[in-house]
């Protein structure tokens, strides 16, 4: 009987990361931590409200209620060090990696993942996180870093993201997982989104009625992904550049009397504005602001609207009874910071055979 491992998920966001690992059949999760309340509401209908903390990591830390564990996840905010927005070095969500490692230093796991964008790897914090493990409290850990590609794992989507895992030097140190999938075979938007409805009525606009109480607090829920498949309120103009914008086209296959006027002087960068997806292709990078084609290429593939929730949770590797709580806005923003679902399995199998060897 293969060994169950014991797994903490911090900053877990509605349970990516977890999801993941529990398609696996190797791990069951024992506490996890989110601060937003509408993220833990959706991962405690998912995973179970015993073990998750509806709060900041430093109260769970100084409440002395964390687990023993073997393997602890997790991804600290990574806005500070983002390429989107501005990059601010004084950004307070810089400074919780501390408080992920002061909860590594409690629980001693065998191995933990940490997951950010690309950029943390070169950051100050991430420097100063190397240097914790070198002489201070982590003096006991391995660690091993590197840039993956979500699509390379089976995701249809080509995001990248930073991976470190940390080993315990009792053990042999786990190196990040090599790529499973060559770019020929890589999962495409059509391979995704198959068997979900490509018309959605323009007056499905609304979340379906439905309400609960999580922590206290009223909020709209849960419902499952399929039931997330409603878009939004376009003007007549957007309805007109949509219709204007091929298969793999953006905002540059617009005519000038359909282009705002900020588009018609800048005429290089922005690749991705306005931007219409490929069935054939691998989707970009899904983010919190999906649902807006201003905001990147989340134009549907055929249609004149942007992705739906249900569409985006699909792309992000979420099955169809999946259950999320929260607003419109709420839901898309734990869509958009999860942690591809086929990424986090992969992750995960690779540290149970890594394990498997060695206990």
């Amino acid at each position: 009987m293969p060994k169950i491992f014991r797994v903490v998920d911090l900053f877990a966001g509605c349970g990516g990361l977890t999801e993941g690992l529990r398609k696996t059949g190797r791990y069951t999760p024992v506490s996890a931590v989110e601060i937003d309340l509408a993220a833990a509401a959706s991962y405690a209908e998912n995973f179970g409200a015993e073990h998750i903390h509806p709060g900041g990591i430093a109260e769970w830390l100084d409440d002395g209620v964390a687990p023993q564990a073997d393997v602890v996840v997790g991804g600290p905010p990574c806005q500070g060090f983002s390429n989107l927005g501005k990059r601010l070095d004084g950004d307070p969500r810089n400074e919780l990696w501390r408080e992920y490692w002061r909860a590594l230093s409690v629980i001693k796991p065998m191995v933990f993942v940490l997951e950010n964008v690309e950029r943390f790897l070169g950051s100050q914090q991430y420097e100063q996180m190397k240097a914790v493990v070198g002489s201070g409290a982590l003096r006991d850990y391995e660690l091993r870093e590197d840039v993956v590609v979500a699509a390379a794992f089976g995701s249809p989507q080509v995001r990248r993201r930073a991976i470190v895992i940390g080993t315990h030097r009792d053990l042999k140190t786990v190196d990040i997982p090599l790529p499973t999938l060559d770019r020929d075979n890589w999962k495409t938007v059509g391979e995704a989104l198959l068997g979900v409805p490509q018309f959605v009525p323009p007056e499905r606009k609304s979340l379906p009625a439905g309400s609960m109480k999580f922590a206290g607090k009223s909020m709209p829920g849960p419902f499952s992904s399929r039931a997330l498949h409603v878009t939004r309120h376009y003007e007549d103009i957007s309805r007109r550049r949509f219709d204007a914008i091929p298969a793999g086209g953006n905002r540059f296959d617009l005519p000038d009397h359909l282009k705002s006027p900020c588009w018609i002087k800048h005429t290089t960068g922005a690749m991705d504005v306005m931007g219409r997806l490929r069935w054939d292709r691998p989707s970009v990078t899904i983010r919190t602001e999906f649902f807006k084609p201003e905001k990147g290429r989340y134009l549907h593939p055929s249609e004149n609207r942007a992705l739906t929730h249900y569409e985006a949770a699909r792309l992000q590797g979420f099955d169809d009874d999946f259950q999320w709580c929260g607003s419109k806005v709420q839901i898309a923003r734990q869509i958009g910071n999860a942690v591809p679902v086929e990424l986090a399995t992969a992750i995960g199998k690779h540290i149970a055979a890594a394990l498997d060897e060695q206990i």
